[in-house]
């Protein structure tokens, strides 16, 4: 029985750093990040829907989504952002479920299922166990401000716009702190997949 284990933490956590270092113990990632682009690529039904409620100025000179132009839109925007999910959520859903079947139909013992959004799209209710990678509210806003080059405001309010990492902490299994240093992060992620492949 393959084990579905959700992935998920607060914007600018290290979620990424976490996930990487679980492939790299040798679990397969389902990463939505990754999916989202696919299910946007030019010619695909995602981009196609998107064009038609927001307008040809969200596509590139390349073809490509602008990313940034299509967040300019929705963010601040409830309805927008409503039918930005009524469009996308159902395709992302659906690659992301096609891809874990895949999975365990090749047998795979254990599925790590990367969402940023593994709580508010509700991916937590389909996992046996869920690991929530944190850090504090002021490393968190600094860390978005460099990745991002956003203004402190842009920051803070990118990341108000999430459901609360106490929250996410609240419902995990588990959770890495990801405060210090990365030697710190690969030891509890290395006691981690001890505890995936060994269960008590």
């Amino acid at each position: 029985m393959t084990k579905i284990i959700g992935l998920t933490g607060g914007i600018a956590s290290g979620k990424s750093t976490v996930s990487s270092l679980l492939r790299a113990a040798g679990f397969p990632i389902v990463d939505a990040d990754l999916i989202a682009r696919q299910v946007q690529q030019p010619g695909s039904t995602g981009l196609d829907r998107l064009k038609a409620a927001f307008g040809a100025q969200i596509i590139g000179p390349d073809g490509q989504l602008d990313r940034p132009q299509l967040g300019r839109q929705v963010f601040g925007d409830d309805q927008a952002r409503r039918r930005l999910d009524a469009i996308m959520q159902p395709l992302i859903r659906d690659a992301i479920w096609d891809a874990v079947d895949s999975l365990k139909r090749a047998g795979a013992p254990a599925v790590i299922l990367d969402v940023p959004l593994l709580f508010e799209q509700h991916y937590d209710q389909d996992c046996d166990y869920v690991v929530v990678v944190a850090v504090d509210p002021a490393t968190e806003l600094q860390r978005l401000m460099a990745r991002n080059h956003y203004s402190k405001a842009a920051a803070s309010a990118r990341i108000a716009a999430q459901m609360p990492l106490k929250e996410k902490i609240r419902r995990a299994d588990w959770v890495i702190d990801n405060n210090g240093s990365l030697e710190e992060t690969r030891r509890q992620v290395a006691q981690l997949v001890e505890d995936l492949r060994h269960p008590r």
